[in-house]
């Protein structure tokens, strides 16, 4: 996994995951929307590959890069542990305020009686 966190690190492959979430995407295609050079967006793929986020199929003489998941789906994994432990927190933090409402509401009830 850390070569995952490793690679999504930086900005630029960052941002060609994002491109690829959407579908497959040539090299050239990638450079042109990022605004980069080729040889740039070749060894951000590269590092994206190394890390087994993206993979590759050649076409003629094209390079056609799409989202390898497996990687993406460890990585959601681990995030879903941290998402039940702030989940329970904010449950025992809306009970906690459910608790104040209430002892609020009986003194309400108790001054006016």
């Amino acid at each position: 996994m850390n070569k995952t966190f490793s690679a999504l690190a930086e900005p630029n492959r960052l941002h060609i995951v994002e491109l690829l979430r959407d579908g497959p995407l040539t090299v050239g295609e990638i450079a042109d929307r990022l605004e980069l050079q080729q040889p740039q967006v070749s060894k951000h793929l590269r590092v994206l590959s190394d890390a087994e986020l993206v993979e590759v199929q050649p076409a003629a003489n094209k390079r056609i890069y799409k989202l390898q998941f497996q990687s993406l789906k460890e990585l959601d994994g681990w995030l879903d542990s941290f998402r039940r432990m702030w989940e329970e927190r904010f449950n025992r933090l809306d009970d906690y305020l459910q608790q104040l409402l209430e002892k609020e509401k009986k003194k309400q009830f108790d001054l006016e009686d």
